[in-house]
């Protein structure tokens, strides 16, 4: 059986979404390629191939032939193809200054400063201008045509070739010259988009300092392996995940988590690559390391964020692949009943089609990036999109509402038990179960001085609790579901009073139950006032705890509850509320919250503590400010906002000067010189969404 490799391409010179589609194409003819995504905001291509038919060589040949390269280092650069970028440079340099001095030339003969000036130049070398300046472009125009495509350059390329037919080599030269200055703005916005994925990556550590036969040494990151001790003194970044082993320090986590706070981290501790070391000096036990780290996991969401595209993104770029076409044909029909060949080059030159396909990433790119770097992760436009439409939202309650913490508060044993024997045993059958409740018990244990029990068949039982063996004693420790049994009274009193109570089994008799309870996360009231602000109408709490504590939690919280719940009840409430139209949005925190985030539209993980539930959910919060999730909603809405203006900009913009055009209010040279002005505006009207996160 074949195997299928994932691997990642850096792609150069794409400017727009136009340019990631024909990348796309190009590789994917490419035999043995089985999936291809193109990114323009970190000017990659990530490929699933078959390495047996398919091979680098090929690859690199069908993306030259679609009009592109494939990047190198700086280092791998050979003399001819830094000589290539220098004389390019200087090409574009030479061309802008021309550029000018043409369009001084044309605008004082245009108010009648300069009067037969331009007759001093002959038409055939005026011609000649422009098919220099103009033959990067005309070549890549004519490459397009012969794959049968029509790219954003073809239509003002006729409209400058229509300009020397009509006799206009100054027009044809200054049509040339605001191509160029169209390329560099969309280069420009293209890299508005890329600046939030380079920021981040400018970020990652490049060089750790590890110890290594006795000695230190300072070795590229790449270098790094599991479990090498690494150095970091005040100052410093840490380069790696891992546990602290020596050493207390205060640690800035503000790259990663977007807390302003330093946190402190001593030995046992657990510290993130990317993040700062501002006091103290820690030796760290290497864990994670590069794209496997929590910051590398983060960098690689940001770019690949661009893969789930909003629907509003996907019309856009369908529309850009019509609209070609369209204006084509408006200026055939400008031809056909006018006459007008002027006219007809403005229709071709004042059309904008990168700019319709730039102006939903660019907005989306730059609210992922701001976002990732104050510690909220989104997957892609898709859910920003989804976001700004919510209507409900489906709240956990342990560890999410909750700090997910609770403290073991009572404990009534039966038959005789002491309190000590019973929480031993329940500590125990519970010592490998990742639930907060079961945590409460062993650090319940801990603090009597009670040491855990070796265990054997040990087995989760989702939504319910645990079963184990313990001193050759079958052991059941969760709700009383589990125990198929009713509940005392005193356990009702102390469900009543919102606790949890956790029943005990031994050798399927009741030996006790055990009450705990968790403490409400202070900025969940406001925060909840605030979504309600933004438009969420509904807000329920789904638990997996009784009837009286979720109803202690919701009362408190002015919300609807069901208690109870098993995680497949969850995926059918959230079913439910989408089969009668509603936007869900639901927030949880642990594994078994993992199906409902993934069925609802917007599934939102509120902390990072599970790789299941930060691949299900498709908003991530690296830390636990709950203050964060009507941050986000609002940063959705904001987006849609600057979507839409810049939707609503660029259509104006092109059905405003298109009807100039082909009435003959817009002449050819103005035509081309108003081009770049929506690239503009689309660039500066995003660009409040990186100030206003």
């Amino acid at each position: 059986m074949n195997q299928i490799q994932t691997i990642e391409i850096p792609i150069a010179g794409m400017d727009c979404t136009e340019c990631t589609q024909h990348v796309q194409h190009a590789i994917a003819g490419v035999n043995g390629v089985k999936k291809v995504d193109v990114f323009l905001s970190s000017e990659k291509a990530i490929v699933q191939l078959n390495p047996s038919v398919v091979n680098m060589a090929e690859i690199r040949t069908a993306v030259k032939n679609a009009g592109y390269s494939i990047a190198k280092d700086e280092e791998e650069k050979t003399p001819n193809a830094m000589l290539a970028d220098f004389s390019r440079r200087m090409f574009t340099a030479f061309g802008l200054a021309f550029g000018a001095v043409i369009i001084i030339v044309v605008l004082g003969e245009w108010l009648g400063w300069l009067d037969g000036l331009t007759e001093f130049i002959p038409f055939p070398v005026g011609v000649a201008l422009v098919l220099l300046g103009g033959a990067p472009i005309f070549f890549n125009v004519i490459r397009a045509a012969l794959k049968k495509q029509v790219i954003a350059h073809t239509l003002m390329s006729v409209g400058a070739i229509a300009a020397l037919v009509v006799g206009e080599w100054t027009t044809g030269m200054v049509v040339i010259f605001f191509m160029h200055i169209g390329n560099y703005t969309e280069r420009l916005t293209a890299e508005g988009a890329r600046r939030a994925v380079k920021d981040l990556t400018a970020m990652a550590p490049q060089i750790a300092r590890v110890e290594r036969d006795g000695e230190e040494k300072e070795i590229p990151i790449a270098e790094v392996e599991m479990n090498d001790v690494v150095i970091v003194r005040p100052g410093e970044t840490i380069p790696v995940d891992g546990e602290v082993i020596a050493g207390h320090a205060a640690v800035d986590q503000s790259s990663v988590t977007g807390e302003s706070m330093p946190v402190e981290a001593g030995v046992g501790s657990q510290v993130r690559g990317a993040t700062i070391l501002k006091q103290g000096t820690l030796k760290v036990r290497t864990q994670a390391v590069g794209a496997q780290s929590m910051f590398g996991r983060v960098i690689k969401m940001v770019e690949e964020a661009e893969a789930h595209r909003a629907n509003v993104q996907q019309f856009a770029d369908k529309f850009s692949a019509y609209y070609l076409p369209i204006v084509a044909g408006i200026a055939a029909l400008t031809f056909l009943f006018s006459r007008n060949a002027l006219a007809t080059a403005a229709v071709l030159l004042v059309a904008c089609s990168c700019t319709i396909a730039l102006a939903t990433p660019i907005a989306m790119l730059a609210t992922i990036g701001s976002n990732a770097k104050r510690g909220v992760l989104i997957k892609g436009g898709k859910y920003l999109e989804t976001l700004a439409r919510a209507d409900v939202l489906l709240i956990d309650k342990t560890g999410t509402l909750t700090l997910g913490k609770p403290i073991v508060t009572d404990m009534i044993s039966l038959n005789g038990m002491d309190e000590n024997t019973l929480l031993s045993y329940a500590a125990s059958a519970d010592r490998y179960s990742e639930h907060p409740l079961a945590d409460a018990l062993r650090r319940s244990a801990q603090e009597r001085g009670i040491a855990l029990r070796e265990i054997t068949n040990f087995e989760s039982l989702t939504g319910m609790g645990v079963r184990a063996t313990v001193d050759g004693k079958i052991v059941s420790v969760g709700r009383n579901t589990l125990m198929d049994s009713s509940a005392p009274q005193q356990a009702k009193e102390l469900e009543s009073q919102g606790k949890t109570v956790l029943f005990v089994s031994i050798d399927n008799s009741l030996a006790g139950f055990i009450a705990a309870s968790d403490t409400l996360r202070n900025d969940v009231p406001e925060a909840l006032q605030e979504a309600k602000r933004l438009g969420i109408k509904k807000i329920e709490l789904l638990t997996g705890d009784n009837e009286r504590v979720a109803s202690s939690v919701a009362h408190s919280l002015n919300i609807s509850y069901r208690a109870a719940l098993l995680p497949e009840d969850k995926i059918r409430i959230v079913k439910e509320y989408q089969s009668q139209g509603h936007i869900v949005v639901m927030a949880g925190d642990g594994i078994n919250d993992a199906p409902a985030l993934a069925q609802a539209d917007v599934g939102i993980a509120m902390k990072a503590g599970s790789d299941v539930t930060i691949e299900a959910a498709h908003i991530t919060l690296l830390r636990e400010d709950w203050m964060l999730i009507p941050q986000v909603i609002a940063a959705a809405q904001r987006t849609m906002r600057v979507v839409k203006g810049n939707l609503g900009f660029t259509a104006a913009f092109n059905i405003v000067g298109l009807t100039l055009a082909a009435f003959g209010f817009l002449p050819p040279m103005l035509a081309a010189a108003l081009q770049s002005i929506p690239d503009l505006g689309i660039l500066g009207n995003s660009a409040r969404l990186l100030k206003n996160q």
